[in-house]
């Protein structure tokens, strides 16, 4: 249906003069790459335009569940896991500790650096075929006559038949479609080094911490050596966000560690009514604000997604990405924004949940993509207890 193109990585000086390409994905983290990738597989002339150089670091826990890794396995020559983890630690504020373990053997989580995943991403779709561009910012989307025309700083514009945005949140594409959110979160993490005693203490396990504010936790996460340690927290709140950050760490033993990076992102989460596409212009990821609502989890997101408008800008059914995001992915955040709701409120219950097999059991399976968001709000004992408190 499509000619392929030749697999380049390409100069942001060059000059492109070819015809129309049939997609255009506007910006490389994994969204975006994972909808090249699709794209290119099926035949599609693809070109995606990503402002930085990859490798490149992004704020992010980096914590693979298995619903990501089901995407990534067949897709990544490797995935570049930095450790596997099978134990969770649960505190609340500190204080009542306990450990889970997965059961029968199989692991919970994958911990990845993200420059280390996206540039997997970034080989992945180059083999595909697609043309990736670095070091270029997109000005300005434009759509005419059928066709999506994309203004890069300095002028050069590139036309495509459609495009797909995946540069965030608060990235053009997402304000030329029109993406509304009604959850904004700050998250802050600081990447330190770790010494042989914390590799060894923390190889193999995370730890969640219930934080001191409604729907706020931290988390501590192993990558051989660093660890990522970071707190989030409604908007609104930066003070408070960084108080966090300073106790949590001061409490874990971690204050004279060497600091490799310290960040902080905005998390948004869509509206439930938030348009995923303007007429040829695609949104997926961060993008259309889609992530899950209490655990902000989002790369299972921006893979399914991206994978899906891929798909579906290179056979030319446009209206197939958002149907199949509301079917699929629409009622699992819904299911999220009810336990948040609940987490909120009583987070001292959803610690003793975890503590309980049903409660343990759920989570489980939600970490290794056994069982959706949406399922485990719905298992016995569960719903009931939503309802009950109030989990809207």
């Amino acid at each position: 249906m499509y000619a392929r193109t030749q697999a380049r990585g390409l100069d942001s000086r060059l000059v492109i003069a070819e015809p129309p390409w049939d997609v255009a994905v506007v910006g490389a983290g994994p969204a975006g790459l994972a909808a090249a990738h699709a794209a290119a597989t099926a035949g599609a002339r693809t070109i995606v335009l990503e402002r930085a150089t990859h490798p490149r670091y992004k704020t992010c826990g980096g914590g693979l569940i298995g619903t990501s890794l089901a995407i990534a396995e067949p897709r990544l020559d490797t995935v570049p896991g930095r450790d596997t983890i099978d134990a969770i630690t649960f505190t609340r504020g500190g204080k009542r500790t306990f450990t889970r373990r997965s059961r029968g053997g199989r692991p919970l989580l994958t911990m990845v650096r993200r420059d280390d995943f996206d540039h997997a991403w970034y080989s992945s779709a180059l083999e595909a075929g697609a043309t990736i561009r670095q070091n270029c910012q997109v000005r300005a989307i434009d759509q005419a006559d059928g066709q999506v025309t994309v203004t890069l700083a300095g002028g050069e514009q590139v036309v495509a038949s459609s495009v797909i945005g995946a540069d965030g949140s608060a990235g053009i594409s997402s304000r030329h479609v029109g993406v509304t959110f009604d959850q904004q979160d700050l998250g802050l993490e600081v990447e330190l080094s770790a010494t042989a005693a914390d590799r060894t203490a923390w190889r193999g396990r995370v730890l969640l911490d219930w934080g001191p504010f409604p729907g706020s936790y931290g988390w501590v996460f192993p990558k051989d050596d660093e660890l990522t340690v970071g707190v989030i927290m409604t908007k609104g709140h930066g003070a408070e966000t960084k108080q966090y950050l300073h106790d949590f760490v001061a409490r874990l033993g971690l204050s004279g560690r060497a600091v490799v990076r310290d960040s902080g992102h905005l998390t948004r989460c869509r509206r439930p009514d938030a348009p995923l596409r303007r007429d040829r212009v695609l949104v997926a990821g961060d993008a259309a604000g889609l992530l899950e609502p209490w655990t902000r989890e989002g790369i299972s997101y921006a893979l399914r997604s991206g994978s899906w408008a891929g798909a579906a800008a290179a056979a030319g059914d446009l209206a197939a990405y958002e149907r199949q995001v509301r079917a699929e992915l629409v009622p699992e955040m819904l299911a999220g924004r009810r336990l948040l709701s609940v987490f909120s409120r009583r987070p001292m219950l959803v610690h003793a949940a975890m503590a309980t097999p049903i409660g343990w059991r759920a989570f489980e399976m939600f970490c290794r993509g056994e069982l959706a968001m949406a399922n485990v709000i719905h298992r016995p004992g569960i719903h009931a207890a939503v309802t009950l408190l109030g989990g809207r």
